[in-house]
């Protein structure tokens, strides 16, 4: 749960984020822009970190490695994202 929490104290929200990686568990497509609420309950979080965004009117859970912060995000939200993004190339998992 290290990675939850380090998340979840770090990352400041909302932000805007793009999709940059297509997933079977998530309809958002590359380059697509959305906005991260917040992150998911720890319960959700157990296998991979998920966080919540506004998509068309709705709440959606969609995995924090298929997005990415651009670059007016905060410095600290741009460098959780670029560390679980390194963990999580390197085959690394809970």
């Amino acid at each position: 749960m290290g990675w939850y929490y380090y998340a979840a104290d770090n990352i400041t929200f909302p932000f805007k984020a793009q999709c940059s990686a297509k997933r079977a568990a998530s309809p958002l497509k590359i380059g697509e822009a959305i906005e991260v609420t917040s992150m998911a309950d720890a319960d959700d979080c157990a296998h991979e970190l998920i966080v919540l965004i506004k998509w068309h009117g709705e709440k959606l859970a969609v995995p924090l490695s298929q997005l990415e912060a651009p670059a007016q995000s905060k410095k600290l939200t741009r460098q959780v994202l670029a560390d679980w993004h390194y963990w999580v190339a390197r085959g690394y998992c809970f």
